[in-house]
């Protein structure tokens, strides 16, 4: 329960019990009982909204992939590994690129 162990609790307790005294402590706990159990219901009742959305959403998903014709070829995006022709050249160009080179023998070449 939120990783408190029995000595934390222990200690929450008697401060607790130092700060509102004996006969308000139960009734602060009561209150905080009920809210707690009221927080629960709340949480409870969206968790069951978003789960609902969940499904609708996923049926829906379903009914369309159903209705989508078989035979259309999926698009095929590809990416390109190429740096753009302008990067290229501007890299070229600098000594500073050159000399910054992964590749000692293209940074040796292009100096000269």
């Amino acid at each position: 329960m939120f990783g408190i162990g029995t000595p934390e609790l222990l200690v929450i307790l008697v401060v607790a019990l130092v700060v509102l005294g004996p006969k308000r402590l139960p009734e602060v706990a009561r209150a905080l009982g009920k809210g707690l159990a009221e927080l629960r219901k709340a949480t409870s009742g969206l968790t069951e909204e978003l789960n609902n959305a969940r499904v609708l959403i996923e049926e829906e998903a379903r009914i369309a992939e159903r209705k989508k014709p078989k035979n259309m070829p999926q698009p095929n995006v590809e990416r390109s590994t190429e740096k753009p022709a302008a990067e290229t050249a501007a890299h070229a160009e600098s000594p500073a690129a050159a000399a910054a080179s992964p590749n000692p023998e293209a940074a040796a070449s292009e100096r000269k």
